[in-house]
């Protein structure tokens, strides 16, 4: 398993991602989707959390919202599921929060996934990728980075040729539910509790701020 070049330090804000084993999905169907939104919720606690002792029949959103799940590892300012991958943008509250909760996440999901698919192994590439958001323009950037992964799922080569429907693209944003994007969109939601925007800068004062800030990026090719 190769290493991490990284460190992790306290009150610094990280860009977490890591893929499927072989490039392979691992996120099938709605449900698959719906239980990572789950433990990205439950995940994040400083308890013990075992889904299956404690909730037998599975949980929903709606119930993991009430669960007492007591101090929190990370802060959580944005994320993206994608059929192969996954991104969070995270800033770590306590010493080794941030590698607690992705082994906590990845090895809930794995025990999931590998049992409702009946097969064995790894599920994600090794350790999980990681970049240091060390200055606010990078950090504002991942915003962009970080929420307009879903256009590639209808126009994959859209950050060398361009959207060639904006329109499109901007609608399907608004529609994926698998993403923080609707959060700063104005969408009221039961997800939401997922995050903590309030650690994070403000640059995203108004929803008109968040849409606004989107729509410069979906006409500009990114690098």
């Amino acid at each position: 398993m190769s290493e991490r070049k990284i460190s992790f330090s306290v009150s610094e804000f990280y860009h977490l991602f890591n893929r499927g084993t072989e490039k392979r999905n691992v996120f099938l169907e709605l449900n698959d989707y719906k239980r990572f939104l789950v433990l990205l919720f439950l995940c994040n606690s400083t308890r013990s959390i075992n889904i299956r002792e404690q909730f037998p029949k599975g949980i929903s959103f709606g119930e993991a919202k009430e669960f007492d799940r007591g101090n929190s590892l990370v802060d959580i300012g944005s994320y993206c599921l994608m059929p192969n991958h996954f991104h969070l943008l995270l800033c770590e509250k306590i010493e080794n929060g941030i590698t607690l909760f992705l082994r906590k996440l990845a090895t809930a999901y794995s025990m999931y996934f590998n049992r409702k698919y009946k097969r064995t192994g790894k599920l994600f590439e090794g350790v999980f990728k990681a970049t240091h958001a060390d200055n606010d323009e990078y950090l504002k950037y991942l915003f962009a980075y970080i929420h307009l992964n879903p256009v590639k799922l209808i126009e994959p080569e859209w950050k060398e040729s361009g959207i060639k429907d904006k329109n499109r693209a901007e609608l399907f944003l608004k529609e994926y539910q698998f993403s923080s994007y609707l959060d700063y969109a104005g969408i009221e939601r039961t997800e939401s509790i997922i995050l903590n925007k309030k650690v994070f800068p403000e640059y995203f004062l108004r929803k008109s701020d968040f849409n606004n800030y989107i729509k410069d990026w979906l006409f500009y090719k990114m690098d």
